[in-house]
Order: structure tokens, then C-alpha cells, then sequence
């Protein structure tokens, strides 16, 4: 847990820890409003967290949702056509509470399904890669009250400094020693490509049983160890988010979306970590609950159609979520374009209909009350893309 003094915090902290599959970072601004942007590394499958099972192509596809909605561990029921995943039980209450609002078939500016050109798009807020972060450049953005220095230095602990927090507001790198090791999951991923293969696989699986991995956690049909750090992350970040002179904007990630193989239960375990970390944050944030927006934003969706090794491969339109107590939720938002016979992306895709900065437009427009002029410094090229009406609580 860091401690925050008050001239750190007006010299602007941003602080960032890394544990298990996540990361974070923070920042000070001149605002009482909070905003902690989750960013999910490997490409969340939309149409498996939201599941649109009311639309009759998504059988022709995936099969039929089974147990139903409405049904004992079947998904949450939305309304009717919408299905929540069954692993975000907090999330389903918080969507009861009009706390939640998920915005379907989203996609960013960029039609690429590398991880690795996608996650710099998404980050820079661009069709193209830039020097600079739009969460850093919204940090710019925010005015200083008259009194108040403007400086926004801070210092980040940990691997790296994401490309989503990098920028004129400058926040210096320091990385302490021991960082995690990489997760169950890409030990997972490792042994099954290599099971086939008569003499690599056995090798494999002996030499990371050894390690301590169990078969089950490398068959992906338990948790991995990372379970629950996501968690404990996100109540630090909740921690220092509500301390009266803290910082007020986080960024998150939480990795190992990347789900090419066996994608039901790697799912489900991602999904509850995501879940339990934000349970965790509104917990910790209390009453500034109130005050805070939580978008949760992955680089691009998965396929429409399962692979023969019960996975989904890189696609294009996902789902976005938004959370928090400042936000207008209860229902799902966004256009649906359907899965049916003609209407997938290039025949494999979900079709994006909603600009994933149309959204972030919104929450800084309508939550930290920047302007045209701001979010086109931020989203630069994106004067076409307005902000989305009603996503904040009026």
C-alpha cells in the first residue's frame, strides 16, 4: 500500500504495481471524479460475456445456450434477447442497481487483428500508433483550479509505463525486482500445442508438472494461481483512489483473453477474476463509488464461429462495459448488427456499429466535463465520431 502525502499528491502521483496477470497505474488530476480504465490484453470474446442469445443465428454458430437463461447455473437474464455470463455475479447485481451498462458490438477506429498493432491503436486512441496515451492526454486535458500547481509528475512502479499513460504528463519508470512470472494460462496454452506432438509433449507436461503446475491447471480446467490477485490489486487501487488527496485516474490490465483453445472454462475463470475486481473496487471506494467510472475496453473482439479446439480466434467486434456509480446502466446499449447468414464481419466477425471512442468520448465529456476541443486533442482525426448520449447519470 503506498502512502500519499499531500504535496505528492499535488505534484500528481501516479503509481503502478504489477501482480499476478495485472498491473496498474495511477494518477493525480484536478477533479473529484474518479475514472479507472481496465484494459483486457489478449481480446475479450463479446458474444460469450454478453451473449446475445436471442438472436437465432448465434445457434446456428455456437450451438444453443445451455442451461437457458432463467435456468440453474444458466446465464443472467438481461431482458429478454441479452444473457450475462454466469461468472459476473457482482456485475449482474450492480446492472440491477442501474450500475452497470454493457455496450455491444464495439470496436475501435482499426480494422488489424494483431494483439500487438491492435493494443497500440487502442491505447493511442487512433487509427495508428502515437507517442503518446489518450489517458495521458486526458490528464493534460483536465483544467487546474486557480491556487494549484499544474505540474503531474509521478513516478510508476513496476515493468513498464503503458503506452495508454505515457505523454506530456510525465511519469517517470522504476522496476523492483522479483516481478511475477508469467501465468498458468500461457503454461497452459504451451502444453497444448505441444501435446501432439510423441516425444515434445510428454517432455512438456513432465518438465512444468515439476514446477508445480497440476494437470488440471494445464488441461485449463482449473484456476490458475493468479486467481483472486486481480482482486487484491483492485482494492489497492480503490484504497488510494479514495484517499482525499490521492490520485483520481487508474489503469488497469488484466492479461490471458487470448482464448484459442478450450475457451469455456479459461473464460470463466478470467471473467471471475474481472468480476471479483471490481466487486473489490466499489467495496473499497465507498461512498466515492458515487463519483466513479469504470470502462473496461479490450483490443478487439474473437470470432463468431467456435475452431475445432473449443477456442475463438482474433475477430473484430467485441463488447465494452461500463461500471460505476456514475453511470446510467440497467440496460445494454449499442446497435446490434446480428450473427445471422450475411451480416458477420468479412463472414467471421461480429460487424462493429459502436466506435469504442464514441464511449470514452462520453465518459470524458459527460463524467470529467471536458469539451470538443479536448476530446479532439485526445482522439486526434476522430472529429466524425461523436459522443455517445446517456451514458452517464445526469
Amino acid at each position: 500500500m503506498v502512502k500519499l502525502s499531500r504535496r505528492s499528491a499535488l505534484l500528481g502521483l501516479s503509481a503502478a504495481f504489477t501482480l499476478g496477470r495485472g498491473s496498474l497505474a495511477l494518477a493525480q488530476a484536478q477533479t473529484e471524479k474518479r475514472l479507472i480504465v481496465i484494459n483486457l490484453r489478449g481480446a475479450m470474446d463479446g458474444l460469450a460475456t454478453v451473449i446475445p442469445y436471442g438472436d437465432p443465428g448465434l445457434v446456428e454458430l455456437r450451438g444453443a445456450v445451455s442451461p437457458a437463461p432463467g435456468e440453474p447455473n444458466g446465464p443472467l437474464d438481461l431482458g429478454g434477447f441479452y444473457a450475462l455470463n454466469p461468472a459476473l455475479t457482482n456485475l449482474y447485481t450492480m446492472y440491477k442497481a442501474g450500475e452497470f451498462l454493457p455496450i455491444h458490438a464495439v470496436a475501435g477506429p482499426y480494422r488489424d487483428r494483431s494483439h500487438f498493432i491492435a493494443q497500440d491503436f487502442l491505447e493511442s486512441g487512433a487509427d495508428h500508433r502515437l507517442a503518446s496515451g489518450w489517458l495521458n492526454r486526458t490528464l493534460v486535458a483536465i483544467p487546474t483550479p486557480a491556487g494549484l500547481p499544474p505540474e503531474r509528475e509521478g513516478v510508476a512502479i513496476g515493468g513498464q509505463v503503458p503506452l495508454l499513460m505515457r505523454g506530456a504528463a510525465p511519469v517517470s519508470n522504476w522496476a523492483p525486482g522479483g516481478l511475477p512470472s508469467p501465468e498458468a494460462g500461457l503454461y497452459a496454452t504451451i502444453a497444448a500445442l505441444n501435446r501432439p506432438d510423441p516425444v515434445i509433449g510428454p517432455a512438456v507436461m513432465v518438465g512444468l508438472s515439476s514446477r508445480g503446475f497440476s494437470a488440471g491447471v494445464l488441461n485449463g480446467m482449473e484456476q490458475d494461481r493468479s486467481q483472486g490477485q486481480f482482486a487484491t490489486l483492485a482494492t489497492s487501487a480503490g484504497q488510494m483512489l479514495r484517499t482525499a488527496n490521492g490520485p483520481r485516474i487508474a489503469s488497469m490490465e488484466l492479461g490471458g483473453w487470448d482464448t484459442h483453445i478450450g475457451q469455456a472454462t479459461r473464460l470463466t475463470n478470467l471473467l471471475r477474476q474481472l468480476d471479483s475486481g471490481i466487486a473489490a473496487l466499489k467495496t473499497t471506494l465507498g461512498p466515492v463509488w458515487s463519483q466513479t467510472v469504470v470502462l473496461v475496453m479490450t483490443e478487439f473482439g474473437r470470432t463468431a464461429k467456435m475452431n475445432g479446439t473449443g477456442g475463438t480466434d482474433h475477430g473484430t467486434g467485441t463488447v465494452s462495459l461500463v461500471i460505476g456509480g456514475a453511470v446510467a446502466g440497467g440496460r445494454v446499449a449499442g446497435t446490434w448488427p446480428g450473427v445471422g447468414p450475411g451480416k458477420l464481419l468479412d463472414n467471421r466477425d461480429l460487424a462493429p456499429t459502436t466506435d469504442l471512442r464514441a464511449i470514452t468520448k462520453a465518459i470524458l465529456a459527460q463524467h470529467l466535463g471536458l469539451d470538443r476541443r479536448a476530446l479532439a486533442q485526445i482522439f486526434p482525426g476522430s472529429e466524425a465520431v461523436a459522443p455517445m448520449g446517456g451514458v452517464i447519470r445526469t
